[in-house]
């Protein structure tokens, strides 16, 4: 088993390699991870590890609140996630390359991301200004008849997705291919679908490509069955992600 240390970011949301993670930085803890990452020299990259939270809050309190108005906000790299950080988060997450990190005047960062592997933690250090894991990488294989699944989840997909734009044929993004590769398929059904956290996690976590296209599957199945059903939903861009405001 090989393991490296890399800077960890907690999210309430999950990220799949291959996909875009707009980041507003603005958390002490962050901005030195930031500043940290800066360091590394340009033509290197600049790695963190991305984790969804089970457990927690993403933006720590920032003000005295209930039930003792009094009380003082928790401060440092653990704030918001309890005695044990590593409890507090899902076991299985994605390392990202953070292309660009620019710095605002208020001190604060936008950073522009994109996952590249999943890996599973192992410990998190939380003695620093920010929190760091020591992370294994999670291989993708292929599995049985994944080829054969992705076309099948590219044409529910689609169906998916007519339905929830309200059947008014638009396409994934204006112009572009699918991709033909399966695990891409796979990671990019799996963020655009419009699932929840414990479900999109589960599927980074799929132990192949072919088990995560086949849960995928049933999926987008049940959920075009169940907008079919309520015509009133608001359409929804697929291709578009919320900055988070870690």
């Amino acid at each position: 088993m090989t393991t490296v240390r890399l800077p960890l970011f907690p999210l309430n949301s999950v990220l799949f390699p291959g996909l875009v993670l707009p980041l507003n930085v603005f958390e002490e803890r962050y901005r030195a991870m930031m500043r940290d990452l800066l360091k590394t020299p340009d033509e290197e990259q600049r790695l963190f590890a991305v984790v969804a939270i089970r457990d927690g809050l993403e933006v720590a309190p920032s003000a005295p609140g209930l039930p003792d108005p009094t009380s003082q906000p928790e401060q440092g790299p653990t704030a918001g996630f309890g005695d044990d950080p590593l409890k507090a988060f899902h076991a299985v997450g994605c390392v990202a390359d953070a292309a660009t990190i620019r710095e605002r005047a208020d001190g604060g960062f936008e950073v522009l991301a994109t996952g590249t592997s999943r890996v599973r933690l192992h410990s998190v250090d939380a003695s620093g200004a920010f929190l760091t894991a020591e992370v294994e990488e999670l291989p993708e294989e292929p599995g049985e008849e994944a080829g054969t699944l992705s076309s099948g989840v590219l044409r529910a997909f689609r169906a998916y997705q007519k339905r929830l734009a309200g059947a008014r044929e638009r396409s994934l993004s204006t112009g572009a291919e699918l991709p033909d590769d399966p695990s891409v398929v796979s990671y990019l059904v799996a963020a655009a679908a419009v699932l929840d956290t414990p479900t999109k996690q589960r599927l980074l976590e799929a132990p192949d490509t072919a088990s995560r296209l086949h849960e995928e599957l049933k999926l987008l199945r049940a959920e075009t069955a169940i907008i079919r059903n309520l015509p009133s939903l608001p359409a929804t861009d697929l291709t578009r992600g919320t900055t988070s405001l870690n």
